[in-house]
């Protein structure tokens, strides 16, 4: 939460059920039994029954949240199946549960995702509970005597943190098919990954531990830099009004480690950058959401912290922004595009520090700025997936200068320190976008500071060590890949950067000094592709000459890795994401450079 954050993150699959209004296994309305009448409101006042379908042969119900990452993707999918099942009668009914929601809210999002059926406020979720419904977008599937027939998701391509290629089961469909058939259901219920439906609080608030007293304090800490109007979260967390609605899903992705991302096992090494909350403050969390989540005393409120307007560096001297405009889809997974700006460079330059800032962050994943210094060919000449233009191949032997990803800050080098880049260089920027439920452009940009060659102490090195020949088998669950680099000279490590693709499971860097002794510098046991963070080593690391950086990724290509594309083909290297990657980042400085001495 104190990082970047991608809206398709905050899906999470596992309830925590708590004394505060979830609805528990054995209140719910199991498949076969009846949903009595109920009447609801719209957001313009207009009041809708259950009974006025009466005429519908089926009605599909559905819990939608405003700020609901997943819900915001199912949207226009169930606009869709409205249309395709409307020549049939099919009714379809959304109805929004969550407290925080307001009508206004529910009416940008109808207008949003152009909704053809009802949207309908269940204030006080007395609905919500008779349904048992859980999370948005959660589905059921009524027949004429209003019986449950199905209930759960709409199909399998979104879970948590991750997207399928393409969908490789229609669960509501499939099931209104066969119930239009006369036929049963084949899968009657599904779980359903979404945000859990923020319902009033039946627990009065008790206990010393407050929101005003404690919990903003945590939250300012970790989660309104991202969590705040106007930044990259999906919705605020700045006030009492904000997070009372979410607290059981604050709960539980604090529960499950999900939030704030941080993966480095604790037991090695130190970072600057560590965004991870302690055991402490997630029991107070947990234990304010257990008593009722009581506000307390408004004086004791802590003061909001300010973040910096604009760019993280300062004014930078150069902007890079991407040629074109690119139009990203509602729906589906988007190859990653490739954008060649010529800088014009007829000298070196020295990058001091490097932003690459999203222009439309509700669809951009990652944004990655390479120089490529004339006469290059990639990994060996090697090229992977599309040319498109020849920035894939470009990339692979570019110089890496700015990323913009979940979690990862602008690179700011210490004084002194500064990134070369070669005159006659090119730019290509790698764009990822990830599909929002909406059709949306993006220009995305980066800023870049230098300073005087005769200032620079030490040259940044952003190094690698990088396997490009595995092949990894269908079904695998666990394929190993090395690699490595040895250091020539007396090195200083400031920063690792692990990154794979869909099925990357952990990464590994380790240090084989001269003597032979090794030492873990960074271990991710569960790397997580839609974070892509850089860890900063919080005192720099000395690599004596002849020591080894090694490079250990584990990759799991097997059906159980729900990111993973296809289970059933062989994995080799590529640029795409749904092909793999094996690269250890580094960054680096030469242990006894001045450069300074040189230009005098």
């Amino acid at each position: 939460m104190n990082i970047r954050f991608r809206p398709l993150i905050l899906i999470l699959v596992c309830l925590l059920t708590f004394a505060a209004g979830i609805v528990s296994a054995a209140e719910k309305p199991r498949i076969g039994q009846t949903v009595s009448d109920f009447t609801l409101r719209d957001f313009h006042g207009q009041e809708y029954s259950l009974s006025e379908f009466s005429e519908s042969p089926l009605v599909v119900v559905a819990f939608l949240g405003d700020e609901c990452p997943l819900a915001k993707l199912y949207a226009t999918r169930l606009v869709a199946l409205a249309n395709a099942f409307a020549d049939r009668d099919v009714a379809f009914l959304a109805i929004n549960s969550n407290v925080q929601d307001t009508p206004t809210e529910m009416a940008a999002f109808a207008e949003a995702y152009d909704l053809n059926f009802p949207l309908l406020k269940d204030a006080g979720n007395t609905v919500a509970d008779r349904f048992g419904a859980e999370r948005t977008p959660e589905v059921f599937v009524l027949d004429q005597n209003r019986v449950v027939r199905y209930r759960g998701r709409i199909d399998d391509q979104y879970g948590v943190g991750y997207q399928r290629i393409h969908v490789t089961r229609h669960d509501l469909s499939i099931a209104l098919e066969e119930l239009l058939a006369n036929q049963a259901v084949s899968t009657p219920e599904t779980e359903t990954p979404g945000c859990i439906i923020g319902r009033v609080r039946h627990v009065e608030p008790h206990g010393e531990i407050t929101y005003c007293e404690q919990i903003a304090k945590i939250l300012n800490r970790h989660c309104v830099e991202c969590y705040r109007e106007g930044e990259l979260a999906p919705f605020p967390l700045t006030s009492y009004e904000d997070v009372i609605g979410w607290s059981e899903m604050i709960a539980e992705v604090v529960s499950q480690g999900r939030m704030p991302p941080w993966f480095a096992d604790p037991r090695f090494g130190e970072f600057s950058n560590d965004c991870s909350m302690s055991e402490s403050e997630k029991q107070t969390l947990h234990a304010w959401v257990n008593n009722g989540s009581p506000e307390g005393d408004f004086a004791a409120l802590p003061e909001a912290p300010r973040f910096t307007k604009g760019w993280n560096i300062g004014e930078p001297d150069a902007v890079y922004t991407m040629p074109k405009p690119f139009t990203v889809p509602a729906e589906g997974t988007i190859d990653y595009q490739y954008f060649t700006i010529d800088p014009k460079l007829t000298e070196d330059v020295w990058v001091s520090a490097a932003e690459a800032r999203p222009d439309n962050s509700s669809v951009v994943h990652h944004a990655v700025l390479f120089a490529v210094p004339p006469g290059s060919h990639g990994f060996g000449g090697r090229r992977s997936g599309g040319d498109r233009g020849g920035g894939e191949a470009a990339i692979a032997g570019g110089q890496l200068i700015a990323i913009y990803a979940p979690g990862m800050p602008a690179w700011h080098y210490p004084d002194g320190m500064a990134l070369r880049v070669r005159k006659g260089s090119t730019f290509v920027i790698q764009m990822h976008y990830t599909a929002c439920g909406s059709e949306q452009r993006d220009q995305s940009y980066i800023g870049l500071k230098f300073i005087k060659p005769e200032d620079v102490k030490q040259r940044i090195r952003n190094g690698m060590a990088l396997n490009f020949a595995f092949e990894i088998p269908p079904h695998d669950n666990d394929y190993v890949v090395t690699s490595k680099t040895r250091f020539l000279r007396d090195t200083t490590l400031l920063q690792l950067f692990p990154h794979m693709h869909y099925r990357g499971k952990a990464f590994r860097f380790e240090a084989i000094y001269p003597d032979g002794s090794r030492e873990v510098l960074l271990d991710v046991p569960n790397y997580d592709f839609n974070w892509q963070l850089r860890y900063d080593l919080a005192e720099p690391k000395q690599m004596p000459r002849g020591t080894t950086l090694m490079c250990t990724a584990h990759f799991d290509n097997s059906a159980d890795n729900l990111f993973n594309p296809d289970p059933n083909k062989t994995v080799r290297f590529g640029l795409q994401s749904f092909e793999e990657m094996m690269i250890g980042y580094y960054t680096s400085v030469r242990t006894a450079e001045d450069l300074t001495k040189k230009n005098k």
